[in-house]
């Protein structure tokens, strides 16, 4: 198996290389340490897998799983991630990777095992990441249903914080259209003020997705 690690750790991506090469000999073609970079590495190397961190400069890892699916779609995708939370899970599930290891909750053993599987055509996902999925899932007024694209873009602004003004300059649309969209969030999650939705946005993950710098890597 060729395999590209993108994690912006040095101590992780060491240790994630050590597990590739020796312990389940498998060769290493490229590492990155940023999303861009990352997407031109996999398009240059067109590796068998991607060992993927999601916090990321310049583009964050939902920004390269896209990218990817239009560059290199038989490229399998393993994502290796310390958020394992209801709205990094819905991303992560929208874009069709091939596992999840949390990093937080799994061990090395379990990472040898998901590398295992995704390698040989299987998926892998943490335990953690199919008991959030499956709670969302089940929650009939889980966010995925009373909200659309847009509005979960501009509550993952909100969680910044990010001013009308600021969002809209970011997503290039009116302070007008901003407001609007922020009343309709706080109307359908039965929230009644900004700190709220503030609140809401953190503890839900969707912070992680505001650091991307393209305004469409906030879309799923």
């Amino acid at each position: 198996m060729k395999i590209v690690i993108v994690e912006d750790h040095l101590m992780f991506r060491e240790v994630l290389r050590k597990v590739c090469t020796r312990d389940l000999r498998h060769t290493v073609v490229g590492e990155a340490s940023d999303g861009r970079t990352a997407v031109e590495l996999v398009i240059k190397t067109m590796p068998d897998l991607v060992l993927l961190d999601l916090h990321l400069p310049n583009l964050d890892g939902f920004g390269v799983v896209e990218a990817l699916k239009q560059a290199a779609p038989l490229v399998r995708i393993l994502v290796l991630s310390s958020h394992c939370d209801l709205y990094t899970v819905f991303r992560a599930e929208k874009g069709r990777v091939h596992g999840f290891v949390d990093k937080n909750t799994n061990t090395v053993a379990t990472l040898k095992d998901a590398i295992t599987a995704v390698s040989q055509g299987r998926t892998y996902f943490s335990e953690s990441f199919v008991r959030i999925k499956d709670q969302r899932h089940r929650d009939p007024q889980s966010f995925d249903k009373l909200l659309t694209d847009r509005e979960r873009a501009i509550l993952t602004l909100i969680g910044l914080p990010l001013t009308d003004l600021e969002i809209a300059v970011r997503l290039e649309i009116s302070t007008e259209t901003v407001s609007k969209h922020r009343f309709n969030v706080l109307r359908k999650l039965g929230l009644q003020t900004t700190s709220e939705l503030m609140r809401y946005s953190r503890e839900h993950g969707f912070t992680l997705s505001a650091q991307a710098s393209d305004p469409d890597a906030l879309l799923p």
